[in-house]
């Protein structure tokens, strides 16, 4: 049966790997045969399935939960860097707490459209390959399968996130607190020749979610990969344990 398994697998590898890819999962499948049962090709994707579950599950957990960007100094979202000219001129008008609030708003517009991603991930891993798992399983980039799923969810994230950025940034009035910091700074440019402003709001509050959301993907698959109590189940803790030492 080992025999059998060492087979099957090096026959589907040989057509789509490189020779040192190919050289390093022959030599994993040695040292397993040598262990214990080699992983089968169903083990290693639900493996990297189950990766990515547990790493979306917990990242969204966690930057949607209230001051989950708010009060997270990684994932916090500042003042738009192009009107960076408004918070300095608002703080000189005396409208600190006007800019405290948009700055909160903001970030509780994450927190408010990241929930929203997981089904979307969710899609995307179910049409992981056995060819991707192998190749995400031995790569060395630790946050390989972060940038697996980002590659195959970032054009619909942005298709769907936004229209829910859209949705929070209402439901938290961010506009209400963005207008009359613009409006002013505005008026002021207007006597002495700066350019007004009107930075899209949706689009940087999407782009800082989906940021923050993958920037927690990542650590939660380092996690798993380097840390084997992080490895919360069976499936896990067999195809993520048979790559150390390698």
């Amino acid at each position: 049966m080992r025999l059998c398994t060492f087979f099957f697998l090096a026959a589907s590898m040989l057509s789509s790997c490189s020779d040192e890819t190919l050289r390093k999962t022959l030599e994993t499948v040695n040292r397993s045969l040598e262990d214990e049962p080699a992983l089968s090709s169903a083990e290693v994707t639900a493996g990297l399935k189950e990766a990515l579950r547990v790493g979306i599950t917990n990242a969204a957990e966690a930057s949607s939960a209230k001051d989950g960007f708010y009060k997270n100094p990684r994932l916090f979202i500042p003042f738009p860097e192009e009107a960076q000219k408004v918070k300095s001129a608002a703080l000189n008008l005396g409208m600190r707490s006007q800019v405290e609030k948009f700055e909160e708003t903001m970030n509780r517009a994450a927190e408010e459209a990241v929930k929203e991603a997981v089904p979307i991930f969710t899609n995307a891993i179910t049409s992981m390959t056995v060819e991707d798992a192998f190749g995400l399983l031995r790569n060395d980039n630790k946050e390989a399968a972060t940038a697996y799923l980002r590659s195959r969810t970032e054009e619909e994230l942005i298709r769907r996130f936004r229209p829910r950025v859209d949705d929070a940034v209402e439901q938290v009035e961010l506009t209400a607190y963005w207008n009359p910091l613009a409006s002013a700074y505005n008026t002021a440019a207007a006597f002495t020749g700066g350019q007004a402003v009107n930075p899209d709001l949706t689009g940087y509050v999407t782009d800082h979610a989906m940021d923050g959301l993958f920037l927690l993907v990542a650590e939660e698959e380092a996690k798993i990969r380097e840390n084997p109590s992080a490895r919360v189940n069976d499936i896990l803790r067999r195809v993520f344990g048979s790559q150390e030492g390698r």
